[in-house]
């Protein structure tokens, strides 16, 4: 049957190292069972040394590569990572209103895991007013939800609080991202989801190198499994001990800071 296949799509940028971006997002698709397709927003040339250049792509080009999905494909889910500045932002938002590509999760790529900005303020207020209202699951890490909610993450009551502020700006769910503080011997995230219900997830933290593209492959995960019929509690779920066991086998590729194994299941 004409496009039957469970079809997703990602819209970040492309990691030349393969450890990030939208070829985590790819390689957690091919893991997953789901076709993946992409829109690029930007590219980055990079080893597991760091950062050498980069290249954001213009709304013209973004647009284009839309366009041609939309022409061709049924997405049945998609999810986004670093949108780069305020015009790819709209340029996103712009096409997810005109075009169908099923339920959105979003990742919003404002600050790293060790707590470095990503995106200017103007472009981080764009992500909060366009994009956070269409999200139907919302992923921040730690220090994201700290951002985009003013509240300080110390308490379990905390946590219940920022979703309760990410639910008012629009996001349909919530999984909020643990964070590793000496002495932890466990990472704990919390979900809220539309319908009330909340849990909490864990699980032993691991020490290790090879932990890029970690949030790219759990929302990447989710979105897999949403557009293969699995509730939003499942996807999450599911995800939260792919990239677990992604982090604990892990796969000997460059020098320094490496990647986690997508090709786990």
């Amino acid at each position: 049957m004409l496009n039957s296949f469970p079809q997703v799509m990602t819209i970040a940028g492309s990691d030349s190292d393969g450890s990030a971006g939208a070829q985590a997002d790819l390689n957690t698709f091919f893991s997953r069972g789901v076709y993946g397709m992409s829109v690029l927003t930007a590219c980055v040339a990079g080893n597991s040394f760091g950062i050498h250049a980069s290249q954001a792509l213009t709304p013209e080009f973004i647009n284009a590569e839309f366009e041609a999905i939309a022409a061709d494909f049924k997405v049945r889910a998609c999810k986004t990572g670093m949108l780069t500045d305020s015009e790819t932002i709209m340029t996103v938002a712009k096409q997810l209103k005109q075009h169908d590509f099923g339920p959105l999760v979003l990742d919003p790529v404002i600050i790293t895991k060790h707590g470095a900005l990503l995106l200017a303020d103007e472009a981080y207020q764009t992500l909060k007013t366009e994009l956070i209202p269409m999200a139907t699951v919302l992923t921040p890490n730690f220090y994201e939800a700290q951002k985009l909610t003013g509240i300080s993450l110390n308490e379990p009551s905390d946590f219940q609080a920022a979703a309760e502020n990410l639910l008012a700006l629009g996001a349909k769910n919530v999984m909020i991202k643990g964070h590793h503080a000496a002495g932890q011997s466990i990472v704990t995230d919390y979900v809220r989801l539309a319908d009330g219900q909340e849990f909490w997830l864990s699980e032993p933290y691991i020490e290790t190198t090879h932990i890029n593209g970690t949030g790219d492959s759990l929302s990447a995960c989710i979105c897999a499994e949403i557009a293969k019929g699995h509730s939003i509690e499942e996807a999450i779920k599911t995800a939260k001990k792919f990239v677990h066991a992604a982090i604990a086998n892990p796969i000997d590729v460059g020098h320094k800071y490496g990647p986690i194994n997508p090709h786990v299941q």
